[in-house]
């Protein structure tokens, strides 16, 4: 018996559900990924793609280290492999900092970074210092980034090569397709889609805007912490600088005003980016939860639905360790 497992969604845990289920099933499954769009016109895309738990809700912290250890450690994997450059992957310094003495630089995931340690008084007055802002609390530590532009298309030919195959389509009615489809599995990967496809109200829209610029100078990643703090996070070809997180703002057009403040706040922080060519405006909207869903469903008429959204701004640094949970939920059940 052949299983057949249709995946609604191509960003990055569509498409990391795709790559591990085809490993593991191989010739005993059909395996289909359906979506509306692929890359490079997800939302991902757009995206910097930096590791690092973020607007993640209130998820339990022992999932987000379970899910984040694991791909952190497929980066990793990827990084020492002759495909991290196909792949988008890069070792990165990251400087996180706060102007607040509230416990709100959460470091539960210290361990799993290389190299953390709390920044020194002395640094953390040097930055206030060059960037005009009072920090009283910080730290440092190696990440990587993981290029959406460049992962997505890299997931995708893995995919391919264990004869997964792609529609490009969108479902209008998810109770009439799991009824009406020959699919023995449906994964929903939707994320902010979820809202309306399966009516989740607790899904919500987490408007991002940055600016993309040309600075090949930068080889650092700076987060400032405060709720209209700046960041910089370097790719291979362009930096991202940023940002926002405007929830429940469904608005994908750049604002003026957003734009105005991510240049000037970013260029405060680093004076150098005054000579940075401009590239582009990029919105992209988070799909944001009260928690990340990873919930298995089984139907009356025996089949099985798998549900797994929410990750906020943090796809890409749990998608791997999500598809494995993913992977885990089906395997009981898949009589193979």
């Amino acid at each position: 018996m052949v299983l057949k497992i249709a995946i609604i969604g191509a960003g990055v845990n569509g498409l990391s559900c795709g790559v591990q289920l085809a490993k593991y099933y191989k010739n005993l499954a059909e395996i289909t990924i359906i979506s509306e769009v692929f890359s490079p016109h997800t939302t991902g895309d757009g995206s910097a793609g930096l590791w690092g738990p973020y607007l993640i809700g209130s998820t339990k912290s022992e999932k987000i280290i379970e899910w984040s250890k694991i791909t952190h450690d497929f980066f990793e994997e990827l990084w020492l492999s002759d495909d991290s450059g196909i792949a988008g992957i890069c070792l990165i310094p990251a400087i996180r900092v706060s102007s607040s003495n509230d416990d709100i630089m959460e470091d539960f995931w210290k361990d799993i970074v290389y190299g953390w340690r709390r920044l020194t008084k002395y640094e953390l007055e040097k930055l206030s210092n060059e960037t005009g802002n009072k920090f009283v609390q910080g730290m440092q530590f190696m990440t990587f980034t993981a290029e959406p532009i460049k992962l997505l298309p890299y997931l995708t030919e893995i995919f391919k090569k264990f004869n997964g195959k792609l529609i490009e389509g969108k479902i209008e009615n998810f109770n009439d397709f799991v009824k009406n489809s020959n699919y023995d599995v449906i994964i929903n990967c939707t994320g902010l889609g979820s809202k309306t496809l399966i009516g989740d109200k607790n899904v919500h829209a987490i408007r991002g805007q940055v600016a993309r610029v040309q600075a090949p100078w930068m080889y650092y990643t700076y987060l400032d912490e405060a709720s209209n703090g700046n960041y910089i996070i370097p790719n291979t070809e362009s930096v991202v600088i940023g940002g926002t997180h405007q929830m429940e703002d469904y608005n994908t057009i750049p604002d003026e005003g957003d734009k105005k403040f991510i240049l000037n706040g970013c260029k405060q922080i680093v004076p150098a980016l005054e000579n940075a060519s401009f590239l582009f405006d990029w919105v992209g909207l988070r799909p944001g939860r009260t928690e990340v869903r990873i919930e298995k469903v089984i139907t009356d008429d025996g089949k099985i639905i798998i549900h797994n959204y929410g990750h906020g701004g943090s796809g890409v640094t749990i998608c791997w360790g999500c598809a494995t949970n993913v992977l885990e939920l089906l395997k009981p059940k898949s009589n193979l």
